[in-house]
């Protein structure tokens, strides 16, 4: 399936630095969200509502953290 994501409105989180090295995402319809890397704005990763929210409880509980 292939979304149109032209008309995205694409926004940063308030914690992004000025290095570069961030993300972007957009509100979609149907409670969908994309991300795509800031400095490469090609391709997105589209999430649907349920998805979305089992990978920021994820993110949130640290299932992504580099190993110490």
């Amino acid at each position: 399936m292939s979304i149109d994501l032209s008309r995205a409105q694409w926004f940063k989180s308030t914690r992004s630095t000025s290095q570069g090295e961030c993300v972007e995402a957009a509100h979609l319809d149907e409670g969908r969200v994309a991300v795509r890397d800031s400095k490469n704005p090609g391709p997105a990763l589209v999430f649907g509502p349920v998805e979305w929210d089992v990978f920021t409880r994820a993110v949130q509980g640290g299932q992504f953290d580099p190993m110490s």
